[in-house]
């Protein structure tokens, strides 16, 4: 569903089950009825997760896109002390909302930053968290708070520091928390990964004007139980 386009840019609710890689900028070409039509991908999203990405329309709009996308990797770079240099506000910030199985605890309270080394094994289709740096590994830090609580689940709300195959599936799911739905990573439950894209914010290529969008909570299972708590 398009939320908003103009000449550089177009923003969606990418629906779970579409890649973000391939079959969005498909859609998009049979939309415009542009089979030809140039479409740049800037960030990417699990193909079973669903929410909000901004796609550019031009090349120029792609590298000022990618540029912002870069310079923020740099700036939480700074702020987590993995890197050195001028602290400076991220300018493409993504926020997420997931379900999780079980309430804080121990291994995870109510808010906190969660720094992982992560491998992926491409032939198993898998992230796994590891003790230490190596050939492969890769670093993963988000930030998190949990909103709120029903039965043994909890709602989350994440903003991502790095951007790691996977990433808040694996780290959450390595502290005895798996999102709902997502079997791959130790879930019980059936369904689709609880994890919504719900929060976009970016400088406008052109206009140099800042864009935010949201989302509202889903009204499906499981998130139905938190619309009900009303958050």
């Amino acid at each position: 569903m398009i939320l908003y386009e103009d000449a550089a840019l177009v923003v969606l609710d990418k629906p779970a089950g579409l890649s973000s890689e391939e079959g969005v900028p498909a859609a998009l070409r049979a939309h415009w009825n542009a089979p030809d039509a140039f479409v740049g991908v800037v960030h990417r999203l699990d193909t079973g997760v669903s929410g909000l990405m901004v796609y550019a329309r031009t090349p120029a709009a792609a590298a000022a896109l990618s540029r912002q996308v870069t310079q923020s990797q740099e700036a939480y770079a700074v702020q987590d002390g993995r890197a050195e240099g001028k602290s400076t506000a991220p300018q493409f910030v993504k926020q997420y909302r997931a379900v999780l199985a079980g309430v804080p605890d121990a291994q995870l309270p109510a808010a906190g930053v969660l720094r992982d080394y992560l491998f992926k094994d491409s032939r198993k289709g898998r992230v796994f968290p590891v003790s230490r740096p190596r050939k492969g590994v890769r670093e993963a830090v988000l930030e998190y708070r949990i909103l709120a609580t029903a039965g043994e689940s909890s709602l989350a709300e994440i903003i991502l520091h790095t951007g790691r195959t996977h990433q808040i599936r694996v780290q959450f799911a390595s502290r005895k928390h798996p999102l709902y739905g997502d079997g791959k990573y130790g879930s019980r439950q059936k369904g689709s990964i609880a994890l919504q894209s719900c929060g976009l914010r970016f400088v406008h290529p052109d206009t140099g004007k800042p864009m935010a969008f949201s989302l509202p909570l889903p009204a499906a299972a499981p998130w139905k139980e938190f619309l009900e708590l009303g958050e």
